[in-house]
């Protein structure tokens, strides 16, 4: 775990830039040699603020990069508390000072440690008391997919410290009964994802699929699971990311609201 600096700077470092992100004039200090957040961030954050039963008091995100999802999370829905989980030091470092930066740091606290760890050390408070967790985890299951020799590249693309059934079940640690996990996946993981999800008394209740265009097949899927919650699945329309012209659908533009 690394050790908070006090001393946090509001420049930008070396290979560092600071973007707008268009959600209430928030900024976003990314590296793009390192990992950059994707619109799937975006319409995962829409899916999540946009389907949820409850005003939810206590949001956790895990796999947090930079903080992208925090973010537009507050801007959406303004939770009490949003606590965003990192493994790799040098993202969760850009986190906090993200959080800092937009004067979000008592309403968005970043934690660097394992998602594995939620019992053991960053998680025993939160146990059974969260409203909702958000992930946009790795894609790519160990040693699937086209690696990347930067690493943390690779630590946010691949499988390489936590898996699919370890983040469902962290999901299902801190949240309460009838607590809402919503996450963004592959469709090839969703037999996994359900295996694993009813496992852990996470019931599939919302699915989405997204394509490309809309002549091309799905490659992402929304999900949102609820804690104890009944047998009775729903899907919703599919989601184009662009049009016939090569634009943001209208769908992916709202999400940007």
């Amino acid at each position: 775990m690394c050790e908070i600096n006090t001393l946090w700077e509001k420049t930008l470092r070396l290979g560092e830039r600071m973007d707008d992100i268009g959600f209430g004039g928030m900024k976003l200090i990314q590296k793009p040699d390192e990992f950059c957040y994707g619109v799937d961030a975006v319409i995962l954050s829409e899916f999540a603020s946009s389907q949820h039963k409850n005003q939810p008091e206590i949001v956790v995100d895990l796999g947090t990069g930079t903080g992208i999802i925090p973010l537009i999370m507050y801007h959406k829905i303004c939770p009490q508390k949003i606590y965003g989980i990192e493994v790799q030091c040098d993202s969760w470092e850009r986190a906090c000072r993200n959080a800092i930066n937009n004067g979000l740091e008592k309403s968005i606290s970043f934690i660097n440690d394992d998602i594995k760890n939620v019992d053991k050390t960053w998680g025993r408070e939160l146990k059974g008391c969260v409203d909702m967790v958000i992930s946009n985890p790795p894609y790519f299951k160990g040693g699937g997919g086209i690696i990347n020799d930067h690493m943390p590249k690779t630590i946010a693309r691949h499988e390489t410290s936590a898996g699919i059934e370890d983040f469902i079940e962290c999901a299902a640690y801190l949240l309460k009964p009838r607590g809402e996990f919503f996450m963004i996946h592959r469709p090839s993981r969703l037999v996994d994802i359900c295996y694993f999800g009813r496992k852990n008394s996470l019931e599939p209740k919302l699915m989405r699929f997204v394509s490309p265009k809309r002549e091309t097949a799905p490659n992402l899927v929304l999900i949102e699971m609820v804690k104890n919650g009944g047998s009775e699945l729903r899907l919703l329309d599919p989601m184009w990311i662009y049009d016939g012209k090569g634009q943001y659908t209208q769908d992916v533009l709202k999400a940007y609201k």
